[in-house]
This record gives structure tokens, sequence and C-alpha cells, in this order.
């Protein structure tokens, strides 16, 4: 189990801000690694621990250099006498905080300051008095915990529950996410693997190592983010970047970085985990800014792993699936370039797991030029999306991804602050909050608040989280369905990913005719359906009712689509766009050019699909339809239903 210190990690840059965290207690390195028990009086410990001023001088100084987030922890930060005194200094001008506590300590005053906003997690180590109080060992630990999540209700301070699971308390888990839910809204599941003692105590350590999940429970609790895959950067369970190949252990982890983290005594590094003297310098006798501009750098190139590195983790096939890191090695063997077994356990597991969700909860699906990752906690089978969808399957990502994963909980919204509302009209209230956007799926009644899906999305729309509410989970394990995002179409979606790729929907029937790309204009009843039946073994046919129409370095393309009408036949093919004809129903055949850009363009633009209409979607979009437009011959088509058409068609 490990302390918790809240890591984003942002590129690098000179002005965003940095982000800190203070241990303000000693280790006390128990096997539940959190602190029960205060430092005795006269212990050294205690007198060299930093007073209350030398922690506010060290806050001013990081401060000045831009440090507007704290983590704060312990061991147990609230066993000092002074922590509302240093709590309420640190957080009174931090953009925002972290806390992490076992709640034991926690009373009405500083319940009273923990409603500030920021992020804070108490420990729960069991479901029963019995369990918790024998992995804490102090009698009286589970009520004492329990009484601290009162006095932070009672004053209004939200809160996240944090379970620790370890063998001892692992046979209850389930009663301890139930309690957890019923103490507040938000919980997590803190890390379900333990890292040895920084003290090297033989005796703690086995306890510890006793404490050890089996790995295939490990990667059961804390799954594998398999979204962010094929990034360019590939990171571990904490959000370190892995060591880069020529050796150097903590090179990537340090350029990347704006964390650093201070010790009880004033040790300052670019890690928590980081113990080794060495690696630490002392903001008791130095200055912060040579402490981050100046020492923290010249790490890059103190540690290197050497051969004991290359032929082990260096080296090793299982490297992308492993959580280890240069300190866990250094903690459980005393040597940074050393290998932990029970990690290459645990990445055996994670290997295993990616392979059974690739095949049973993974589908991939290629769609004018863009791949769309389909991942579901259900399994998807043979049969859960519909037959349409199979000329779009393909085995690979592509270049151009985007990641759809389905869940099927809803998250509680009642204390979420979803943004700035950009647009609402049933089924759907569009929301901006910072780069994400949420969608929420609401009733046509107004008097009806329920919500019954919600899709996060990045702000490209390549990543998607949608949650899934009240009937979806039935209808998903029926199968057959009509869409990949299970909203009423995935146009909603698509339109505008589109939007961003020189890209649009247009109601149309597409066909491939000798190498030509023909589009064939019109709304329901205009004759779409009528013109890619006769065109049937003649012409290869894309879609008869949507078409996605997408500016290419070569010029404009056609591309099919799954969203067919009366004809079911679809092609997941594409072909340069040759002529865009708008159908008429007449007695003959007959083309008549439509030379007029401007009239084009007020031709072409009815036949838009507008599932979401937003001001920045239509920007893009008028501008789009102007240049198609004003680039690819038009022609109005007055056709009859005898298939002569067909000859026409091949002569333009």
């Amino acid at each position: 189990m490990q302390d918790y210190c809240e890591w984003i990690t942002v590129q690098d840059g000179p002005r965003l801000p940095l982000e800190g965290s203070f241990d303000l207690t000693y280790r006390c390195n128990n096997a539940c690694r959190h602190c029960w028990v205060s430092i005795p009086a006269n212990s050294p410990e205690r007198d060299n621990e930093l007073t209350v001023d030398q922690i506010t001088g060290i806050v001013d100084e990081a401060r000045t250099m831009g440090c507007r987030k704290w983590a704060i922890s312990g061991g147990e930060p609230m066993l000092r006498p002074d922590f509302p005194e240093i709590f309420d200094y640190i957080t009174g001008k931090s953009a925002s905080y972290s806390l992490n506590t076992n709640g034991t300590l926690i009373n009405p005053q500083i319940a009273r300051l923990m409603k500030r906003k920021g992020t804070k997690m108490v420990a729960l180590y069991g479901g029963t008095a019995e369990v918790h109080d024998h992995i804490t060992r102090i009698p009286g630990s589970f009520e004492t915990t329990l009484q601290g999540f009162a006095y932070l209700k009672e004053a209004g301070a939200g809160f996240i529950v944090q379970l620790i699971p370890m063998k001892d308390n692992y046979g209850q888990f389930n009663k301890m996410i139930r309690m957890a839910e019923s103490l507040s809204p938000l919980w997590r599941i803190g890390a379900s693997w333990l890292y040895l003692s920084a003290c090297g105590d033989s005796k703690r350590n086995r306890e510890i190592s006793r404490q050890r999940l089996d790995p295939r429970d490990v990667i059961e609790l804390n799954k594998p983010d398999l979204s962010s895959e094929n990034s360019v950067e590939k990171k571990d369970g904490l959000g370190c970047q892995h060591v880069k190949d020529d050796g150097r252990l903590f090179a990537s982890c340090i350029a990347s970085t704006r964390d650093f983290h201070v010790d009880p005594y004033g040790q300052m590094s670019f890690c928590s985990f980081v113990k080794d003297a060495a690696l630490r310098y002392d903001l008791k006798t130095g200055r912060f800014q040579e402490g981050w501009d100046v020492f923290i750098p010249s790490l890059a190139e103190r540690v290197k792993g050497g051969r004991e590195y290359q032929e082990n983790c260096g080296s090793c096939t299982f490297k992308e699936d492993c959580l280890w890191c240069p300190v866990y090695g250094y903690l459980e063997h005393g040597r940074f370039s050393a290998k932990v077994e029970y990690l290459c356990s645990v990445a055996r597991e994670s290997r295993k797991f990616k392979k059974t969700w690739e095949r049973d909860h993974r589908r991939c699906y290629q769609i004018a030029g863009i791949t769309i990752r389909v991942e579901s906690e259900l399994p998807i089978t043979d049969a859960t999306f519909g037959p349409k969808f199979k000329p779009f399957e393909t085995n690979s990502p592509g270049q151009d991804a985007i990641t759809l994963t389905h869940l099927f909980s809803l998250p509680d919204l009642s204390r979420q602050d979803l943004g700035v509302e950009l647009y609402r009209k049933a089924p759907w209230a569009i929301y901006r909050k910072g780069n994400s956007w949420i969608y929420a799926g609401i009733s046509p009644d107004p008097e009806d608040r329920d919500i019954d899906s919600v899709a996060v999305f990045n702000q490209d729309h390549s990543l998607g989280t949608i949650y899934h509410g009240g009937r979806q989970k039935a209808l998903y394990m029926e199968g057959n369905l009509h869409s990949l995002t299970l909203f009423p179409t995935d146009q909603i979606l698509l339109a505008r990913v589109l939007a961003d790729r020189g890209g649009c929907y247009l109601h149309s029937a597409g066909v491939i005719l000798e190498n030509k790309g023909l589009l064939f204009v019109g709304h329901s009843e205009a004759g779409k359906s009528t013109m890619a039946t006769m065109l049937k073994g003649k012409a290869e046919i894309l879609c008869d009712d949507r078409i996605i129409v997408r500016e290419r370095p070569e010029g404009f393309r056609i591309y099919g689509t799954w969203s067919h009408g009366d004809v079911a036949e679809v092609s997941a093919n594409s072909a340069p766009l040759k002529a865009m004809l708008f159908l008429e129903q007449a007695e003959q055949n007959r083309l008549i050019p439509i030379e007029n850009k401007r009239e084009r363009f007020k031709k072409l633009l009815p036949y838009l699909i507008k599932p979401l209409e937003t001001r920045d979607w239509w920007e893009r979009m008028l501008v789009l339809t102007q240049r198609i437009a004003s680039s690819v011959p038009c022609y109005s088509l007055e056709f009859e239903r005898s298939g002569g058409v067909i000859e026409l068609l091949r002569g333009l």
C-alpha cells in the first residue's frame, strides 16, 4: 500500500506551475504504512523536523517559483500539534491541494479547515473494527476513524474514502466498498501492491511481503488503462516516465516532472519514494531555487543502471506492462537497478489481462480513414453490434484513432460541476469544462431532471468514456446494436470528429462507378435508395442514405458509412469525388450542370447533417461546404426508374 501523493505530470515549460508535496511527519514504517503513534518526545527525529517558520518559508519560496498545488501526507500529518496552522498556511493561497490522512485525529476545528476546496483522502483498512484494528494494530482505531468521517460530514467538508487492500482485509473487501459508499459519494482504491519499508527492517519487510495480494487480484483491482497504450509517452502506475534506454534511471522522470517533494526534515527531491540522502537537497541550509533549478536536474546523471539493469529490467519483454521503478528496486534490495520479483509476477498478469481484454472487450472499426476503437467493461461478441458494421471491422487501430470506453453505471452528478452549457435540445445537453466535452442524455420533458447517460470526451473527441444507466445494460446484452456509441446515431460523435478533419456527413447515396466517386444528394423519398438499387452489380454501393465527404491533399473523397436506408448493402471503401448530383425524379433522364458556385452552395447546405449544432461546428461546416461547392462539379439529375440513367452517368 502506498502513501498517496497527487502526481500530475505536465509538459515541461517555464510558465507551468510547480506542484509540491510535503511529508509533515516521520514515517513510522509499520506494515500498514500509516503512522498511528507519535514520535517520542525525546527522539532525534522529532528535534530534526521542520518548524512552522521553516515550512512557511519553503512554501513562500516555492510560490515565488510558481508552485500553486500541494499534496500533504506523512505518516499521519495530523500528528503534529501545529498541523492546523501549517495546513491553513499551505492551502490558504493554493489553487488546489490534496491531503492524505487516516482520519483518527480529525476534530471539529480541523474538519472546518478541511472545508476548503481540495482533495481529502481518508484511509479505511477494514469493513469491521476487528479487521481494521488488526491491520492498524491500534485498538479503537476503527471507531476513531468513523468519528473523523462524522466530523467531516458535520462540517460539510467533502472527502474521498480510500480503501487500502491487503491480504488480511481482502476477504471483506466488498464490505469495505459498501461501507465507503455509505460514507461518501466518492471513494477510491489505493495502490493494490505494497512496497517495502525504507528503514530496511527485515521483520517489518517480511510482514509487508506477507500482506501483498496475489498478482491476479492486483490486476483485478487496478486494471491496466488500455486507452493510452498507443500514446507517445509510456508511463507506469505512478505517472512516471519509463527509464531511457541509455541506462540513466531517473533522467526521463526528472526531465518531464514539474513535481517536487519535501520530507519532514527539509530534504527535497523529485519523488517522495527517493530516500537516498545523496539524492536529496537540504532546504535548511540551501535555497529552494537552487534545489529546483540546479540540484534536481543534476540527479539525471547521478544514477545509472549498469549491467544489472540491462540484463534484467532494461531488456525485459514485460517492460511496458511493469510497475517497476528504480526506487522500488532500492526499497526491495538496496539497489536502484535491482528487479522486484513480485512486480515481475504482476507484469505477467497484466499482459494476460491485456490479451484477454483485446479478445473479449475490444473491437476496431474504420470509417472515413478514422479508426474507432470500442472498449466495453461488458464482453463484446460477434452479435453485440449489428451486421452492418462488419465491412468496417479492422484488426489494427491505424494512425488516426479515437477510443470509446463503455461503462454501465452512471457517476454521481449531484455534486459535479459540468461546466458551461453550450447546447440543450433533447435528447442532449452539451457542456464544456476546461478541455473536456460533457454530453448528458436528457428527457424531452423539462420537468424530468434525470440523466440516463453521460459521455465525457477530451478536447478533440479522440478519447471518450460513456456511462450508461437504466435499460442500456440489458439492451447491450441483447445485441444487434445500431451504433458503436450506443447513442441514437454515431453521427452525434462522428460529425464533430469530422469537423476537425475537414469532413462532414451529407444526406446522400454514394457509389464508385468505374473508379469515380458519385454522390447522389437528396432528402427522404428523393430517390437515393432507388438510384443505389439500379446501380447494384454495376457500381460499388458505399451507402444509400449517408455519405461522408472529406477534404484530402489530393482533393475531396467520399466514404461509405453504416448509416444506410432501404438498401442494406454498405462498403467501407472510398473514391475521389468526381460529381455531386442533386436528384429530381422525372419522366426522362437528363443532366443539367450547375455552374454558379453560390447556387451550388445554397443547394448543398440543406443536405448537411446537423446532429448537434454548436457555433464552432457551424463555423467549420460553412467553410467546408463552400470549398466543396467551389471545387466539385455539380448537376441536377433528372431520372426515371428504367435504369437508362446509368449510361448517362458513365458519360460524365
